[in-house]
């Protein structure tokens, strides 16, 4: 590929990029923990915007259980959002020709 190919190429993913960047603002992710008990929605980059939280669980002596429901249902959230992330990034990135593995530092 000539360099002039590249850079063509280079411009045209920037563009993508910041359009990518716009659109990840709002896409929304939920993740789920104990059963759907506590669903927790975040952007597509991370930035949380819900939390519900089943009342049954809204007992004192259940604190630290759902703590912990808590933070696995932003773990999952958070991988739900990084592979949407990945996808898009593989969609964007198909016509540099790169070799399997390499990522580009966004």
């Amino acid at each position: 590929m000539d360099i002039m190919g590249l850079m063509k190429k280079a411009g045209a993913m920037q563009a993508k990029m910041a359009e990518m960047q716009a659109e990840l603002d709002n896409i929304t992710v939920e993740g789920l923990a104990g059963g759907g008990l506590v669903k927790v929605t975040l952007t597509a980059k991370g930035a949380l915007q819900a939390l519900a939280i089943d009342p049954s669980l809204l007992k004192e002596d259940e604190k630290e259980i759902l703590e912990d429901l808590i933070v696995a249902a932003h773990a999952d959230a958070r991988r739900k959002a990084e592979g949407l992330l990945e996808e898009k990034m593989k969609g964007m990135t198909a016509g540099l020709g790169l070799p399997p593995g390499m990522k580009l530092p966004f």
